[in-house]
């Protein structure tokens, strides 16, 4: 189905956390969910409940194949092959697994990784631990002055020495959009790996791992419209090989004595424990309900609310726009005079949810020259009178202020 028939269709009435005219633009932060996904986690916790992997009985069987079948879905979804799918509570667990495993395994002292400014911290931090763990070095790549990753700067620092390239493929803060291929490329031209935060990708742009030719690539699955508590790893089925476990325990072993244990091929060797049955099963059907209505729609959709909305803030002389003029389901400003918490209460009062403060990504805030940011994020749920909502409420705000 095409979104325009969704929307028609009305599209807000199959989330039931939109209920109440309520104008909800932080999806950028968490995505509201459908009611198809909704009812997958409730039948898979309820009804269809069993463990996987373990259990003889029939239903533990099919809830395995329920489960499995999600870690195709998301395979599919992204480009990937299943095997290459390691189930993680997080992009941010994802990173971190990366970084403990990977990067312990192959980054020493002298290496150096690269970053950039617009970084969330949750793809800083795991890289600061690892530098103090190994004596690894950090690089910053700094930005365009429209806020895009700028490449060029990226070509001249980058060395033999480096060995991993991490960034995001969208901003959180700016809805900037890295040019993968070139990206990739300038990694490959010094021999360095290359992880890409898809955070705020996958719910808006079609991703392809074996095209984009990166290594690891990360997702959570509460901004795909799906549950929190779930995202993904991928990475290249030789390195999943390659790379030691980092949690251990149930279901990552394939023998376990008190003298040694050797330990099952990726993913299980990845996903120790009971892993999150109900959370996975659910993100499978949030793949489905986005694969149906199809991201190149929603790209072009959340493009045209991006536009409608800067132009309308951009009318306003009081409010500073941050980022690029095209950018993906973002838009982050702040307004002269008014801290972006105030205004966010004031717009909460008029039944507008947005995003205010540092959006985790401090340094960024800093390299702006601002201590937070009121961010606008759209969803396939948002239309034109979210926009105007906002819109009313920002009016409203330069009046209570004066």
């Amino acid at each position: 189905m095409s979104l325009a028939a969704t929307l028609d269709a009305g599209i807000k009435s199959q989330f039931p956390g939109l209920a109440g005219n309520w104008h909800y633009l932080d999806t950028a932060a968490t995505a509201q969910k459908p009611q198809a996904v909704i009812d997958a986690m409730v039948r898979a916790l309820g009804e269809d409940y069993a463990t996987v992997h373990r259990g003889v009985y029939a239903r533990s069987a099919e809830m395995t194949l329920a489960f499995e079948e999600a870690r195709r879905k998301v395979a599919a979804f992204i480009g990937g092959a299943e095997n290459e799918i390691v189930f993680t509570r997080g992009a941010t667990e994802a990173i971190n697994l990366v970084a403990q495993t990977w990067g312990q395994a192959n980054l020493k002292a002298g290496d150096r990784v690269l970053l950039s400014m617009l970084e969330h911290h949750s793809n800083i931090v795991p890289w600061q631990l690892l530098r103090d763990r190994t004596g690894v070095e950090i690089d910053v790549c700094p930005l365009t002055p429209d806020g895009q990753i700028d490449l060029a700067a990226a070509e001249r620092i980058l060395t033999p020495a480096h060995k991993l390239v991490a960034l995001a493929h969208v901003s959180n803060v700016l809805g900037s959009m890295l040019h993968v291929e070139q990206a990739v490329a300038l990694a490959r031209s010094v021999g360095a790996r290359i992880l890409l935060d898809g955070c705020q990708a996958v719910p808006r742009l079609a991703v392809d791992v074996a095209a984009l030719d990166c290594d690891f690539y990360v997702f959570s699955a509460h901004k795909l419209y799906g549950p929190t508590g779930i995202g993904a790893l991928w990475a290249r089925a030789e390195l999943l090989d390659a790379m030691p476990p980092w949690h251990g325990g149930g279901a990552m072993i394939d023998r376990v004595t008190f003298e040694k244990t050797t330990f099952a091929p990726p993913p299980a060797r990845f996903e120790a424990g009971t892993p999150a049955i109900v959370e996975a099963i659910a993100l499978g059907a949030a793949v489905d309900y986005v694969s149906a209505i199809g991201l190149d729609a929603i790209h072009a959709h959340e493009a045209a609310l991006v536009a409608r909305c800067r132009d309308e803030l951009r009318r306003m002389n009081s409010v500073r726009l941050f980022g690029p003029e095209e950018s993906a389901g973002i838009v982050s400003f702040a307004l002269d005079g008014v801290h972006p918490h105030d205004l966010g209460t004031i717009l909460d009062e008029e039944g507008v949810a947005i995003r205010a403060g540092h959006h985790c990504a401090q340094p960024l805030m800093d390299h702006l020259g601002v201590p937070a940011t009121a961010r606008a994020s759209f969803g396939i749920y948002n239309d034109e009178a979210d926009v105007a909502a906002l819109v009313r409420g920002i009016e409203r705000t330069k009046r209570i202020f004066g």
